[in-house]
């Protein structure tokens, strides 16, 4: 990260939470939270107590949340730093700061597997010496007595389960790897991807055809994870050689420190920007999106002022920073971020809106210069 830049406090759209572990954020997606719910209201009663099925969803969220923090102290090992960690119902997401090279991902991808299937032995062997095993199909009732076992069964699937050759998971990331040795980076991203969006129709069909719809909704989420990281990875393609500068808006309205929401809200019908950097006097103290300026004229009214509202811990990248390093920066930062140089002179700004511009752009430019297909 570039010297006196500041990660966005907020994290991912629609993601919960701010703690910390190893110094990353990790976040609760609204969405795993339904899920959290969700199982433990299914799980009260029958023959598992109330709390032994607390204890169960949480061992499971954690063993999620340390097959995490496995990729994150294996990327730390090559200098990759993590943005944030997001969890999601399928699992969870780290975010690093830049697209590791293959070899790199083959060691990154294996770690949380593996964690997982350490987790697995460990908590057999306790089983073993402390009260054996009980046959796999009592294992669908759950008991108290069997919390260990099902713990065991369960970071044994999570392991099988992430190391299917299909982008996004971690089987997914090895394959891209192995494919990167031999085949450009968009290539192999695009088969590791297309395998993952198959995958997930397999899936999708077959919890149709047999009535298990969390199979489907399982199915949903690595279909749109597929999309989604291959769009990203072919993003970061062409983006790659260019900095922050070449994409960045240098036309672009500011805010004073002392102007109202009434105001931005003027600005913001008058214009085609969304977002405006707040200024006082000739420095830069804050940034104000629309999501925030909407929300202040509901709860705050158009007459308060918009630095008791705008981002102070905005996310800061200088004219010579790396297109494809700020892009997972640009995602955690909600869509926005300031250009700022050498002297921390406000020089531009880079929204997703612009850079998807410019992606597209160098997309038609790409296939312009290679022919017709």
């Amino acid at each position: 990260m570039p010297e006196g830049e500041k990660p966005n406090p907020h994290g991912a759209a629609g993601s919960l939470g701010g703690i910390k572990l190893f110094g990353v954020p990790i976040r609760l997606h609204f969405t795993f939270v339904l899920l959290l719910v969700f199982l433990l209201f299914i799980g009260v009663g029958d023959r598992q107590s109330g709390p032994m099925t607390v204890v169960y969803v949480l061992a499971l969220f954690a063993s999620v949340l340390l097959h995490e923090l496995g990729h994150t102290l294996v990327a730390r090992r090559y200098g990759i730093r993590t943005l944030e960690i997001v969890m999601y119902p399928i699992g969870g997401v780290s975010r690093p700061e830049r697209q590791p090279a293959a070899r790199e991902e083959l060691w990154i991808a294996l770690a949380g597997p593996m964690v997982n299937l350490l987790l697995a032995v460990v908590l057999m062997a306790w089983v073993a010496a402390h009260q054996g095993f009980q046959a796999i199909g009592e294992l669908a009732q759950p008991t108290d007595a069997n919390l260990a076992e099902r713990l065991a069964l369960g970071n044994l699937l999570l392991c099988v389960f992430n190391l299917l050759p299909a982008y996004p998971m971690d089987g997914g990331r090895i394959l891209r790897s192995f494919l990167a040795r031999h085949r450009t980076e968009e290539e192999a991203t695009r088969i590791a991807a297309g395998a993952g969006q198959s995958l997930a129709f397999l899936m999708g069909l077959a919890g149709l055809l047999y009535g298990n719809y969390m199979l489907v909704f399982v199915a949903l989420f690595v279909y749109l994870g597929a999309f989604q990281e291959g769009a990203a990875a072919r993003g970061r393609i062409l983006t790659a050689g260019f900095t922050v500068g070449a994409a960045m808006i240098t036309d672009f309205r500011t805010l004073e420190h002392g102007a109202t929401i009434r105001d931005a809200g003027d600005l913001l019908l008058k214009t085609s920007q969304h977002d405006f950097p707040v200024m006082h006097g000739g420095q830069v103290i804050g940034l104000l999106t629309r999501a925030a300026l909407v929300r202040a004229m509901m709860t705050a009214g158009p007459e308060s002022y918009v630095a008791g509202v705008m981002e102070r811990a905005f996310v800061r990248l200088t004219p010579e920073t790396p297109l494809t390093g700020a892009l997972p920066q640009l995602s955690v930062a909600g869509g926005a971020a300031l250009v700022m140089d050498a002297e921390d002179h406000l020089v531009g700004m880079l929204t997703s809106e612009h850079l998807s511009a410019f992606i597209l752009l160098r997309q038609a430019t790409v296939r312009q210069a290679s022919g017709p297909v």
